[in-house]
């Protein structure tokens, strides 16, 4: 399988991965849900690994891709905000390493975006 072939299948796994999460182990979203949006946090974790989920059938499916990975990219850019949140909220965690590791999320997701942008545009050069 080449890389442009197992590219779209690595992105549906990590929204696949990351959505699963946000049913599983809850708790770790809900503090991270911006406090400017209406509704309880938890219907929002819940709603983004939906979310999540779909985008990664979505992108999954050949049929489907270009669409759901244009979808992922917005997605991406949509969840910043709660990621600046939890940056923020974790300034002063300990020990140091989930500090780091809240910073690290930052740079990461224009990485992101880009690769499924790159998926989206595969998928239209595939049709």
């Amino acid at each position: 399988m080449s890389r442009s072939d197992r590219s779209p299948l690595l992105l549906a796994g990590l929204l696949a991965a990351a959505g699963t999460t946000h049913f599983t182990a809850p708790r770790r979203f809900d503090h991270i849900v911006p406090r400017s949006l209406p509704g309880s946090p938890r219907a929002w974790t819940y709603a983004s690994g939906a979310a999540e989920l779909a985008l990664a059938a979505g992108v999954a499916l050949p049929q489907t891709r270009r669409v759901a990975a244009l979808a992922t990219a917005a997605f991406f850019v949509g969840v910043f905000p709660a990621n600046v949140k939890m940056a923020v909220d974790w300034r002063r965690r300990r020990p140091a390493p989930q500090q780091a590791a809240a910073w690290g999320r930052l740079p990461l997701q224009l990485p992101l975006v880009l690769w499924a942008r790159g998926v989206a545009k595969s998928a239209e050069r595939a049709a």
